[in-house]
């Protein structure tokens, strides 16, 4: 279930934010609220990577619920057959970090969502090279391969939807999380080249930046320091993950689909180069 395991604190390529992760396989999906967007995606074809779970899965399902043809790409197999015999999409099993592999998935995609990720969280002077390695490797090197592979696509058609699941990690800084905040920061910046490149093109290029994400692994976090510390799970909510959060609760994986789905439809043309908070107001704090 997990990709490139190295330390307890790693999330499969399917990121929540500030801490990543994805639903285990065979979750049944609850049914999010009624749309609040009208989104028509009916003819396109859109490629979500980290799909398997978490947010890159209800991005999926959204745009798939939109009329988009959906290739589902991450390591989980097992997970992306599930979704796939839902209907929901393509299923596409590949270690993002195969860079070609991942340029070629993208290949006649109107739409991507770079959404694959890992975490781990060490001070710098004790984190391992590779692993800061691997991080950049998967989350800013993989996203432009992706775009690379999609882009020629788009600008003939002259219509495209880049949408990059970054974080109020994207936008702020946190201690012991140096690979990951300075991903995050590079496909901010990477997102905004592709903006400026591909406006003349009718491509858009943008950042989503969650907060914590209601995923399996943040559960368990969750879980884990209510029995370390002896205090009920909605105290370690309120008071230790979203300390600084004026919102106490965790963001529902759906609440950023439909930030995704927006994005993607012609009614947001006009938005590029933009980052764009879901944290209630984390980052303002």
């Amino acid at each position: 279930m997990t990709t490139h395991e190295f330390l307890p604190d790693t999330a499969r390529q399917a990121p929540g934010s500030p801490a990543d992760d994805s639903a285990p396989s065979g979750r049944v999906d609850p049914a999010p609220p009624p749309h609040t967007t009208r989104v028509d995606l009916t003819g396109r074809t859109a490629l979500v990577t980290g799909a398997a779970g978490g947010i890159g899965r209800a991005c999926a399902l959204r745009l798939s619920a939109a009329g988009a043809d959906v290739r589902l790409a991450d390591i989980d197999g097992p997970a992306l057959a599930e979704l796939a015999e839902q209907g929901v999409g393509e299923a596409v099993q590949l270690d993002l970090t195969d860079l070609d592999a991942a340029e070629a998935a993208a290949r006649g995609a109107d739409i991507v969502v770079n959404n694959a990720g890992v975490q781990t969280v060490s001070p710098v002077q004790d984190f391992p090279p590779e692993r800061f390695s691997l991080i950049l490797r998967l989350m800013v090197e993989s996203p432009f391969r992706v775009v690379r592979g999609a882009l020629p696509h788009m600008y003939e058609r002259g219509w495209g939807r880049v949408v990059n699941i970054s974080s109020v990690h994207g936008l702020r800084a946190s201690a012991y999380k140096s690979a990951y905040v300075a991903a995050k920061h590079g496909l901010e910046g990477f997102s905004k080249v592709v903006a400026l490149e591909g406006a003349p093109h009718g491509v858009t290029s943008n950042c989503v930046n969650p907060g914590y994400v209601r995923t399996a692994l943040v559960e368990r976090q969750i879980a884990d320091q209510a029995e370390a510390h002896g205090i009920p799970e909605e105290q370690v909510v309120s008071e230790v993950l979203l300390a600084r959060s004026p919102v106490k609760r965790l963001i529902e994986p759906y609440e950023v689909a439909e930030m995704v789905a927006y994005l993607c439809s012609d009614d947001a043309s006009f938005v590029n180069g933009a980052s764009l908070p879901i944290d209630g107001a984390w980052s303002s704090s």
